[in-house]
């Protein structure tokens, strides 16, 4: 009887590889709220969010396959069916309705209220918070208090209900996510971004959306850039860092994006930010680093856990 020969171990990546990654994290995920707001020039926000995830999706589902990498089961379709309307549906879709009203930045700066959020959620599920991941969540949440009290999102009710409901679906739809049957994490985020283009589909047609006029060609060019940049190497660099790095570092687009997100809005939009609006952006990621070091801690002092990846990317 044949043996197969053992598998040779995976070299470590350098620090080079990991350092690309994080940057391409950063910027393209960064860079995907300004992106958004330049495609709504052309698109309305639903057909918007349908046309990218169903072509970021059969892009990624139909490569996968290619590969030889199993679809989702039956059960497994009606659990990213349901999964979709939090994590695609409820966050990207509001998010984009949001960008409507408000600037990129700003939303950028509410939907970073997320892994506030996921505590809270991870607590009622029976995960009680640490003392030190209490003071993150009061911290943070106090930041979106003074964002939601005087920025431009209290003139907004349509931006400020949107940027409120999208960062709970999507901590909602993350804890969820961990006790349900799921594929890999590519092909989730593949047929979750499959799943979700129907409900945004419907939610177009719901609202009466159409287009009435040849969309532009930078409301064009933005589309595609969220399509390849965003949902495909985006996503493609946050699963690689998640195998090769602690999740806490993987992670840590959660603090990051923000800034990068109010630099491209200020920078390449023309936005403008009062000091309300960084300093409540300042405390609310105070909040989420003080979360995310409590949990890499307590991470180091537990038995090691494979890493979960979130099905699709962050709410933009």
């Amino acid at each position: 009887m044949r043996h197969a020969a053992p598998e040779a171990p995976r070299a470590a990546p350098s620090g080079l590889a990991i350092a690309a990654a994080l940057l391409t994290l950063y910027v393209l995920w960064g860079s995907t709220y300004l992106a958004i707001r330049f495609a709504l020039e052309g698109y309305p926000p639903f057909l918007l969010g349908a046309i990218r995830m169903s072509i970021a999706g059969a892009l990624m589902y139909a490569m996968l396959r290619w590969r030889g990498e199993r679809g989702p089961t039956r059960r497994q379709w009606k659990t990213l069916a349901v999964l979709s309307i939090w994590m695609v549906l409820l966050s990207n879709g509001l998010v984009n309705l949001a960008e409507t009203e408000v600037g990129s930045g700003l939303a950028a700066i509410a939907v970073a209220s997320m892994p506030l959020f996921a505590g809270v959620f991870a607590m009622l599920r029976g995960r009680h918070p640490t003392r030190i991941e209490w003071v993150g969540l009061v911290v943070g949440f106090l930041g979106v208090i003074w964002l939601n009290a005087g920025s431009e999102l209290s003139s907004s009710l349509l931006g400020l209900v949107c940027l409120t409901i999208a960062p709970i679906a999507w901590a909602w739809g993350s804890i969820w996510s961990r006790d349900q049957d799921l594929p890999g994490p590519f092909m989730s985020a593949a047929g979750q971004m499959l799943a979700g283009s129907a409900w945004m589909l419907l939610a177009a047609l719901l609202t009466g959306e159409r287009i009435v006029a040849a969309p532009s060609f930078d409301a064009t060019a933005a589309l595609l850039y969220l399509v390849v940049a965003g949902s495909i190497f985006g996503f493609t660099a946050y699963i690689w860092l998640l195998h090769h790095v602690r999740p806490a570092l993987a992670t840590s687009y959660a603090y990051v994006n923000p800034p990068i997100a109010v630099l491209f809005g200020a920078l390449l939009g023309g936005e403008h930010f009062t000091a309300h609006d960084l300093g409540a952006m300042a405390v609310i990621l105070v909040g989420v680093v003080i979360i995310t070091l409590s949990k890499a801690r307590a991470s180091r002092t537990a038995a090691p856990q494979p890493a979960a990846a979130p099905a699709s990317e962050p709410a933009a």
